[in-house]
């Protein structure tokens, strides 16, 4: 089954090799596609490819290293990296479904979701801010570019 990422999705997390936990809004998935196979067709679904998503971002906001996607862009669904995209444990995040983060040791963070689920990154509360604001920044380019052309 390929999963395709949507407005509810929270997360998309490594488990087992080969293998998905896809967190929404109040289901959760295991599926048969690595957190990469998922981020790739979801964004072929919309159009576009994984690769071409990034070199667009790399463009826009001049980096080379944890780009965020735009997986779709009418409806805002803009997702982040905890690690590098190529790093077994790399979880994607949703940017926009993030409630608060909350530190909870030098290199744990807690991240609340807009509907009370949270789950745990071992990575530091900086690296995950770090990666919102990214993430915050390629959609309000994306957003001002699309009200200058109206």
């Amino acid at each position: 089954m390929n999963y395709e990422i949507n407005e509810g999705t929270l997360a998309v997390m490594p488990t087992e090799e080969k293998k998905s936990k896809i967190l929404e809004d109040h289901q959760e998935y295991i599926i048969d596609q690595t957190p990469y196979e998922v981020l790739d067709y979801s964004c072929k679904y919309f159009g576009s490819s994984y690769e071409g998503r990034k070199e667009g971002t790399k463009s826009i906001l001049n980096i080379n290293y944890k780009v965020p996607i735009i997986v779709e862009n009418t409806r805002n669904i803009i997702f982040f990296p905890t690690n590098s995209p190529t790093s077994e444990d790399c979880m994607w995040i949703s940017l926009k479904n993030i409630n608060a983060i909350k530190e909870e040791d030098y290199n744990s963070t807690k991240i609340e979701f807009n509907n009370g689920v949270s789950i745990h990154v071992p990575i530091s509360k900086r690296t995950i801010e770090n990666q919102i604001l990214r993430a915050s920044r390629l959609d309000l380019v994306i957003r001002n570019r699309e009200k200058d052309k109206k």
